[in-house]
C-alpha cells in the first residue's frame, strides 16, 4: 500500500456502514444533543481509531457484523475525549472549525460527551459479550485517567519523559490498543494474536501522538486544523519541549519555564528557535519512528493480507503525516 486513499478504498464499504450507523445512533429526543454531536463528529476527522478496528478484523479473518456497531462505540468514546478536551483545554478550534464549546459553551459541550459515553455503553449491552463490556470499560477508565494526569501535568516544568509518556499511554494508546484487540476478540483469535494486535495499536497510538506533539511545533495550521503552538499557549508539556528543556541553556530553560508556568503565546518564536537548536524536534521524531517500527514489527503475527498491508502503512502514515 503506497497511500492512504487506496487504505480507504479497501475498507471503503465498512466505513460507509460505519458512518450509517453513526447517524442512526445519534438519534435523541433532545434537540441539542443532535445538534452538538453531529457537529463535532461531521466535522471532518480521519476515523482512524474505527479504520483500525475494521483492518484488524478483516486481517484475522472477520466476515461477521459486530465490528460495525463496534467500530461506532469507538468513535463515539473518542468523539466524548474531544468534547471534554476543548472544555479543559479552552481550545477555539477544533479540524479547522469552531469548537463545540466556543458554539454552545462549556455546559452543554461536557454533557453531549456524557451523552455520548452513556450511548457507547448502551451499544455495547447490545453486543452481549461480557469480554468486549470488559475491555471497553478497562479502557474509558483509563483514558479519564490519562486525562487527569494530563491536567495534573498542564503548567508544570518539571514534568518528565515518564510522566508524559504515562499521559499518552492512557490518554490515546489505549483507544487505539481497544481498537486493534476487539478486531482480533470477535474474529475468535488465539490469545499471542490478541496481544499482539493489542501490542500494535498501542505503539501506533503512542506514535501518532508524539507525531502530533510535533506537529504542533513545526506543522502547517490550515492543514492541522487548529492554531501552531497551541499545547505551549496551554502550558502543556510534550515531549518535544521536554527535550528543548533538557538540552537548554540556563536562560533558555528558565524561558520555557515561564512558558509552560503561564502560558508561552508570546515566546513561541524563542522556544522554536531553542527547539531548532537543540534537535528536539528531530529526537521526539526518532521516538515516534521507534514506536512505529515497533507497532510494525507486531504486525508478524498476522498472515500476508491487503488487509495487514494496511496496518503496515497506517504504521508509516503516523510518523510521516502533516495533518
Amino acid at each position: 500500500m503506497q497511500s492512504l486513499d487506496q487504505v480507504l478504498d479497501l475498507c471503503g464499504g465498512d466505513m460507509q456502514d460505519i458512518n450509517d450507523h453513526i447517524r442512526a445512533s445519534l438519534d435523541s429526543d433532545v434537540v441539542l444533543i443532535n445538534q452538538v454531536a453531529n457537529y463535532i463528529i461531521a466535522g471532518g476527522g480521519k476515523r482512524l481509531r474505527p479504520m483500525l478496528l475494521v483492518l484488524a478484523a478483516r486481517a484475522c479473518g472477520y466476515e461477521g457484523t459486530s465490528h460495525i456497531p463496534l467500530a461506532v462505540i469507538i468513535e463515539f468514546i473518542h468523539t466524548a475525549t474531544l468534547l471534554h478536551d476543548d472544555v479543559v483545554d479552552e481550545s477555539d478550534t477544533r479540524r479547522g472549525q469552531q469548537s463545540a464549546h466556543a458554539v454552545w459553551g462549556n455546559a452543554a459541550s461536557v454533557l453531549v460527551g456524557d451523552f455520548l459515553y452513556s450511548r457507547s455503553f448502551q451499544m455495547m449491552v447490545k453486543l452481549d459479550s461480557m469480554r468486549i463490556m470488559d475491555i471497553l470499560a478497562d479502557t474509558t477508565n483509563t483514558i479519564s485517567e490519562g486525562e487527569v494526569l494530563q491536567l495534573l501535568n498542564m503548567g508544570d516544568p518539571d514534568v518528565s519523559e515518564n510522566a508524559y509518556l504515562a499521559v499518552i499511554e492512557n490518554k490515546t494508546a489505549k483507544l487505539f490498543e481497544a481498537a486493534c484487540r476487539l478486531g482480533a476478540v470477535i474474529s475468535g483469535q488465539p490469545k499471542p494474536v490478541e496481544e499482539a494486535l493489542a501490542m500494535f495499536g498501542n505503539q501506533l497510538g503512542c506514535a501518532f501522538q508524539v507525531a502530533d506533539d510535533v506537529l504542533d511545533y513545526d506543522g502547517n495550521g490550515k492543514e492541522l486544523g487548529k492554531n501552531i503552538g497551541d499545547d505551549l499557549t496551554e502550558g502543556k508539556p510534550t515531549l518535544p519541549l521536554i527535550y528543548a528543556r533538557a538540552r537548554a541553556g540556563a536562560a533558555e530553560r528558565e524561558l520555557i519555564n515561564e512558558a509552560i508556568r503561564n502560558g508561552g503565546g508570546p515566546h513561541l518564536e524563542h522556544i522554536l528557535e531553542v527547539m531548532r537548536a537543540t534537535g528536539s524536534l528531530e529526537s521526539a521524531m526518532e521516538f515516534a519512528q521507534a514506536r512505529a517500527d515497533e507497532a510494525l514489527d507486531a504486525l508478524k503475527v498476522l498472515k500476508p493480507s491487503p488487509w495487514r498491508e494496511a496496518l503496515a502503512f497506517l504504521a508509516g502514515y503516523s510518523v510521516r503525516r502533516t495533518h
